[in-house]
């Protein structure tokens, strides 16, 4: 029997590990599994572990406000570095590109222990955009063992950085797998639909809903401010729209906009929802915008367009995909596209694709079946 720990910090880190831990779980006469929680993001990860009903085996709490990278990532490698010492895994298997997945990968390098890269390969090799997780990426691939790559454009991608084809697996993207799991309960619970539609009973069925995150750290500052005008003059000008933010709780994001636009009509700000009731909320919505990779993954599966908030993205590769639209945070370009996809139905459908690029919702049983193999 392998020993497998698996290690992340952030809701979407949770939500694409939690179908892996789910199969892994399943195949208990092969490998005992546990999990590492580092803290980035503790309450809404216990909302992601009560949907899939897991539970944790260590908690790093590693969290602190306005926390510097550097400090985190030190702290990080010493307390994965005693669960390794404590668990001996013969396996470490680490999500994407958080600091989580840095540190830790770090950590299982030094004590020699094999590490698995789920989501492996994504770039848009430019170092500081995503900063800092276009870094780690780079970095998690120099040294694992195994590698899961979404599609064949990330297979590509890490090949050229010198990984060997034989250490590099195409799967999709298991936040498909998810997706399908909680798409799938939503639809067969008539109970929890009733309380949803309660909860956000604010929301016009009369006018398009357009959702909203925003987190990411090349956005503070300026890419905020343009966003937050943005929003008010769409209001201004538009009565058949409306939109709804879930707001990030980092201060960066959190006091801007709670200053600039809770009091504003057809603007509903709420709080961090649970990844049940976001998959909801997307069901609800005519488009997205967002700075989310996981969303440009899953809102294909929901026939929902994304425009994305962001001025470079590793998962825009698709040659026959147009389902999100880079558009940046220049408030001129937003309210051009933004228009379009309102008032033009054929450029509207034109987003709209009949698969997924990024899987068939069956990446966790590859990726369980390819380690049943070769561990």
């Amino acid at each position: 029997m392998k020993k497998v720990l698996c290690i992340f910090g952030t809701r979407p880190e949770a939500i694409k590990l939690a179908p892996i831990i789910f199969e892994l779980n399943r195949n208990k006469n092969k490998f005992m599994t546990k999990i590492c929680v580092t803290g980035q993001h503790n309450e809404m990860i216990s909302q992601v572990f009560k949907i899939f009903n897991f539970k944790k085996n260590y908690d790093l709490q590693v969290m602190k406000n306005n926390q510097k990278l550097e400090d985190l990532t030190a702290v990080l490698i010493s307390k994965i570095s005693k669960v390794l010492d404590n668990f001996k895994p013969d396996i470490v298997i680490v999500h994407g590109d958080t600091t989580s997945t840095f540190a830790a990968s770090l950590s299982a390098f030094y004590k020699k222990i094999r590490v698995c890269h789920i989501e492996a390969g994504l770039r848009t090799n430019n170092l500081y955009s995503p900063y800092p997780e276009e870094m780690y990426r780079k970095f998690t691939a120099m040294i694992s063992h195994l590698h899961f790559a979404p599609t064949k454009n990330e297979k590509n991608n890490l090949i050229k950085e010198g990984v060997s084809k034989n250490n590099i697996y195409i799967t999709g993207n298991t936040v498909v797998d998810s997706l399908k799991i909680i798409i799938s309960k939503l639809n067969n619970d008539k109970k929890l639909i009733k309380q949803l539609n309660k909860k956000f009973s604010f929301i016009d069925k009369n006018k398009k809903l357009i959702l909203i995150t925003f987190h990411r750290r090349e956005n503070f500052g300026s890419g905020l401010k343009n966003l937050i005008t943005f929003l008010i003059k769409s209001i201004k000008n538009r009565n058949d729209i409306q939109f709804v933010y879930p707001v990030h709780l980092n201060p960066n994001i959190y006091k801007p906009v709670i200053k600039s636009l809770s009091k504003i009509n057809n603007i509903h700000i709420i709080k961090p929802v649970d990844y049940l009731t976001f998959v909801y909320l997307m069901m609800q919505s005519y488009f997205i915008l967002t700075d989310s990779g996981g969303i440009q993954e899953e809102a294909p599966s929901l026939k929902k367009p994304v425009l994305v908030l962001r001025n470079t993205s590793e998962r825009l590769h698709f040659s026959n995909s147009r389902s999100s639209i880079i558009v940046g945070t220049n408030e001129k370009k937003l309210t051009l596209i933004t228009s379009k996809m309102l008032n033009n139905k054929k450029f509207y459908k034109s987003m709209i694709f009949s698969r997924n690029p990024y899987g068939d919702g069956k990446a966790s049983k590859k990726i369980i079946n390819i380690l049943n193999k070769i561990v």
